[in-house]
């Protein structure tokens, strides 16, 4: 078996804790300054909403929150700021707010101000639950970036991932969902054998992922909520690496049912497949193109690991040609880049290559790069690395200046997945 097969095939390991930490690693110099004033609070509420929306700015790479401590005042409402006090700080945008007890739960209102402008951009009043004061916190991250930058931000999404605990035949297998700052985490799915390869539906209702319960590995479909799934192969040989087609009808995968791992097309409510390539090389890891009219894949039929991409029907075409080797590629949401794992001088990274121009560049300073999967804004890459010995997730932003790292308590943690866009 070749190095870059043996690489999709490769099992995660061990994680006690499922929840996972933020370390920023890289800020972007030209990040923007912002500044999220401490929100007033009644007592004892159970999360700060202002420090959630200022990581998730952070994390972006957009932005450079001010710290705390260097702030000389602290207003709650638009009306009380003093534009000044800002501006000598150099913060070009400001949010203030204030959390109150409702009934049941909590109201947070908030207010975002253009300093130099010396303007209120955007003001809103939510309510939730206090179980829900994160998701709140994360959807006002959301209005914050998408004001400003005028792409729509991804903080309410969520991501998938793969953990194991143990060792040898001891190992347990877990398949959790998180936040996308990888807090809020629920087990989805435990099993002594390995799982592997997740892949959200475009609805964000379900999941795709390879399973090996059943002594070999099969392609299953499990409904997020109510946990309720379906073995959709289970063939001699290879059965990996599933991804649905955008209009969630179909998922294309890498199957060696008829010798070589080939990829194929199945329509999910009937099962029929469609075989999509037809050579004597190995080709394996499908993405869809935001369209739903081509695939790329990966394929060593040039004699080592690189993309192809080929409509349903058509003759492949290859499309990376920088280094030898060149895998597990997935598109931009705009589809007019992919991003992917590219062997360099410096080990496996995440790169970008622009299709028109078919230039690449290397992302981010993660040297042992696995399973890239793209923010549905595509802004963001998250991707398996290894920090210290151990499996962790890392992120790093699509022109490379900003990354941050999502390690676990303690053990590995594998195979991530960025959720669509959840509403």
């Amino acid at each position: 078996m070749t190095t870059w097969l043996a690489a999709v095939l490769l099992l995660c390991t061990s994680l006690a804790q499922a929840d996972l930490t933020i370390d920023i690693t890289q800020g972007n110099e030209q990040a923007t300054p912002i500044a999220v004033v401490p929100f007033a609070e009644g007592e004892n509420l159970p999360q700060d909403v202002a420090r959630i929306i200022s990581d998730d700015l952070e994390r972006s790479g957009y932005f450079a929150p001010l710290e705390r401590e260097a702030m000389f005042a602290r207003p709650t409402r638009g009306d009380d700021v003093s534009f000044g006090d800002w501006q000598a700080l150099d913060t070009r945008y400001l949010v203030v707010g204030r959390v109150s007890r409702t009934g049941g739960g909590v109201e947070i209102q908030y207010e975002l101000m253009n300093v130099s402008g010396e303007s209120r951009m955007l003001g809103e009043v939510i309510t939730a639950g206090q179980d829900q004061m994160r998701a709140a916190a994360h959807r006002i991250s959301d209005k914050i970036f998408e004001e400003i930058t005028g792409i729509r931000g991804a903080f309410s999404t969520r991501i998938a991932y793969v953990t194991s605990q143990g060792v040898g035949d001891e190992t347990a297998y877990q398949l959790f969902v998180a936040d996308a700052d990888g807090r809020n985490s629920r087990q989805v799915l435990s099993s002594d054998e390995p799982i592997m390869s997740p892949a959200w539906s475009p609805d964000g209702g379900k999941l795709a992922y390879v399973s090996f319960e059943s002594g070999r590995p099969g392609i299953y479909v499990q409904e997020v909520a109510s946990g309720r799934r379906v073995r959709l192969t289970s063939f001699e040989g290879l059965n990996s690496a599933p991804t649905w087609s955008p209009d969630g009808r179909r998922l294309a995968m890498a199957l060696s049912r008829d010798g070589q791992p080939e990829i194929y097309v199945m329509d999910v409510a009937s099962q029929n497949l469609q075989r999509v390539t037809n050579s004597q090389s190995i080709e394996t890891e499908p993405a869809w193109s935001p369209d739903g009219n081509s695939l790329i894949y990966t394929s060593d039929r040039s004699g080592g690991p690189q993309i192809y991409r080929q409509s349903l029907g058509g003759s492949p075409e290859r499309i990376t040609f920088t280094g030898n080797y060149n895998a597990r590629a997935r598109f931009a949401p705009d589809g007019e880049s992919i991003f992917l794992i590219h062997r360099g001088g410096n080990g496996y990274r995440v790169a970008k290559q622009d299709l028109e121009s078919g230039r690449l560049v290397e992302l981010g300073d993660a040297r042992q790069a696995e399973s890239p999967s793209v923010a549905p804004n595509g802004t963001m890459v998250i991707f398996a690395t290894q920090q210290g010995g151990n499996g962790v997730l890392g992120g790093v932003s699509a022109d490379g200046r900003a990354s941050f790292r999502l390690p676990a308590a303690q053990g590995d943690v594998r195979e991530p997945a960025w959720s669509p866009f959840l509403n």
